[in-house]
């Protein structure tokens, strides 16, 4: 499969059925998937599993105890994307990269007012055009991760 594509973050993600579905994701994308704790649940939880079916073998994945963990390992911070129905960019007005960092909230709460407010250029909204608060998890990375791969590919 060669190089990944990009590397999706979840930040204290608490659900393990949507995590087990952005791994299914990543598998099917070549992603990289980087769970940055506290995690809402136990790696082992079933439901984790079940979600990405017999995928989850074959994802490439690591985890961080925090988040000054997982920024240890990024090589270039002008590549990283914070996720956000809070942000002023859309996810359409940036050109990604293949390597590109993807990098989402936790279901409840989405992502740290810090993030976005020292990252704001490199803060993304998914357009969003009925009465909702915000999308699933799940939904919200493979919308990401499908744009950044119709864009690479072109």
């Amino acid at each position: 499969m060669g190089e990944s594509h990009f590397n999706v973050v979840l930040i204290e993600p608490e659900i393990p059925n949507n995590t087990g579905n952005i791994g299914r994701t990543c598998v099917g994308t070549n992603c990289v998937l980087h769970l940055v704790g506290p995690l809402g649940f136990e790696i082992s939880d079933k439901r984790l599993k079940r979600a990405g079916l017999d995928y989850w073998p074959n994802l490439k994945w690591h985890t961080y105890d925090n988040v000054q963990q997982w920024q240890a390992v990024v090589p270039n911070f002008s590549r990283v994307f914070y996720f956000s129905t809070k942000a002023e960019n859309s996810l359409y007005s940036q050109r990604f990269q293949r390597g590109d960092w993807l990098v989402f909230g936790k279901e409840t709460k989405g992502l740290d007012a810090k993030f976005l407010q020292e990252n704001k250029k490199q803060a993304l909204t998914i357009p969003q055009y009925g009465p909702i608060r915000s999308l699933n998890l799940a939904n919200a990375v493979a919308i990401a991760v499908y744009e950044g791969l119709r864009q690479i590919s072109n």
